[in-house]
């Protein structure tokens, strides 16, 4: 993994992580470290690369977007990952954030409805090393039955209310992590299953993602 003086965007990183991470509240040290140690700018085309520890969401191809650091940081931290999880992640995009995952969880399973954002981004991990990945494009709202339950399960897209599946697939004591609102407005929901089964809601503010397209949020 690239380190400081191994790649120019290091300064840049350590600026991200200090001013947008940090400084916002951020007090994770595993997330921190994750952030630092990420190259961020491999998940954005060449052209973009010079921007992609800006404060902002940049564009990756097919209508989707690499989420905005602290809004990266701020889901990872609500998961309480400490290293020996299964997680569960829906909307792989551009890898940014299953590489921040599989820093912090011992195995990701990674869904992607878009089998060329799928490819390329299992691409950027394998050059990076992080093999803990596994990644398989479809509707990530049915989530990975064979795979659950799952200690963790973040969703980078916005649903207009809890799919059912994911759900079913959280372990006991497991987080689930969603924005849930309008196609437009959305809040960032933390969804904790209790051993019971039911579940405590805790917002975590207000944000705004593309759609979760599927069989359980919108359709196509």
């Amino acid at each position: 993994m690239a380190r400081k003086g191994e790649d120019r965007f290091y300064i840049s990183r350590r600026r991200m992580v200090e001013e947008q991470i940090i400084a916002r509240g951020i007090r994770d040290r595993r997330v921190i470290e994750a952030m630092l140690t990420i190259p961020r700018h491999l998940f954005v085309d060449e052209a973009l690369q010079e921007q992609a520890y800006g404060d902002y969401p940049l564009p990756i191809g097919e209508g989707q977007t690499i989420s905005q650091p602290y809004m990266v940081a701020l889901m990872t931290e609500a998961l309480e990952l400490k290293g020996d999880e299964k997680v569960l992640e829906i909307g792989t995009g551009s890898g940014y954030q299953t590489a921040i995952l599989a820093h912090l969880a011992e195995r990701v399973f990674s869904i992607e409805r878009i089998s060329s954002l799928a490819s390329r981004a299992r691409r950027v991990l394998d050059e990076l090393g992080i093999f803990n990945v596994v990644i398989r494009v479809g509707d990530g709202t049915m989530g990975w039955p064979e795979e659950a339950p799952f200690d963790g399960i973040v969703v980078s897209a916005a649903s207009p209310d809890l799919p059912e599946p994911l759900i079913d697939q959280l372990a006991p004591g497991g987080r689930l992590v969603i924005p849930v609102g309008s196609p437009f407005s959305q809040e960032l929901l933390k969804v904790t299953k209790k051993e019971d089964g039911s579940l405590i809601k805790q917002g975590l503010g207000g944000c705004r993602f593309v759609k979760l397209i599927g069989e359980y949020a919108w359709k196509e």
